[in-house]
């Protein structure tokens, strides 16, 4: 079935924009990425718009649909009325550089700020060795294809620009719980976490788990599990004891 379908877009630059009113034709079985796509055929050729494999694996459409952080081509037209206006935006949390276009390069500085996996010192590359449920905890995190939604989502970044600094995010620090659960990895990733990483801005709210594509518990099996274990270190009366006693680190 065909119909037109109202659509609001943000249209603009880092100087400044406006959402436009437009009106364009919805067939059966489209998803948000190809209205996007026959609006630039038809009415707006300028049009910027991230997008590569629409296929939800690349994680490069990442945009706000009736405010709520989605991938374009995972967003099916049949989940809204045919008389919806449907508004989409850039991702608010980063810098704008055209129209639907951001700025993300701070989450590539984030992802510089993570140690690489710290392999222990007398295994060479092919001698890793390990079982299926040493790694089952850690391998859900594999799945992210870093299109950043967990990252606009959270309102540590999101209403606080002034966090970006201090915060590396929901994406990275799930990538040091990674490396904290990996049975090879021999780097300590507890105090970095907190220290370096801003564990601590973390409030659990689970927004950044609501928006994952991948439909990963970000929160519950990465965030809440390390501040635990930093917990444990920090403020465990009885670990706090050990340390003094036997000079651990």
């Amino acid at each position: 079935m065909t119909y037109q379908g109202r659509f609001r877009v943000w249209r603009g630059d880092d100087a400044g924009g406006a959402l436009e009113d437009f009106t364009v034709e919805v067939n059966e079985g489209e998803v948000v990425l190809d209205i996007i796509h026959r609006l630039q055929a038809t009415q707006a050729p300028d049009l910027a718009v991230r997008w590569n494999c629409k296929a939800g694996k690349c994680g490069s459409c990442s945009a706000e649909i009736n405010g709520r952080p989605r991938l374009l081509c995972m967003t099916r037209m049949s989940i809204f009325e045919e008389s919806e206006t449907i508004t989409v935006t850039p991702m608010r949390t980063f810098p704008i550089i055209r129209d639907l276009v951001t700025d993300v390069s701070f989450n590539y500085t984030k992802a510089r700020e993570v140690p690489s996996f710290a392999p222990p010192a007398d295994l060479a590359p092919g001698e890793y060795r390990m079982q299926q449920v040493d790694v089952e905890r850690s391998q859900e995190f594999r799945k992210c294809i870093e299109c950043f939604l967990c990252q606009n989502t959270c309102h540590v970044v999101r209403d606080h620009e002034e966090n970006k600094e201090a915060f590396a995010g929901p994406r990275f620090l799930m990538r040091v719980a990674e490396l904290e659960m990996h049975p090879l990895d021999t780097a300590d990733r507890v105090d970095q976490a907190q220290d370096e990483h801003g564990l601590g801005y973390c409030n659990i709210t689970k927004c950044c788990s609501e928006v994952c594509p991948e439909h990963i518990h970000i929160t519950d099996n990465a965030l809440i599990p390390m501040k635990e274990r930093v917990a444990d270190r920090k403020y465990d009366p009885i670990v706090w004891l050990g340390n003094k006693l036997f000079k651990r680190s």
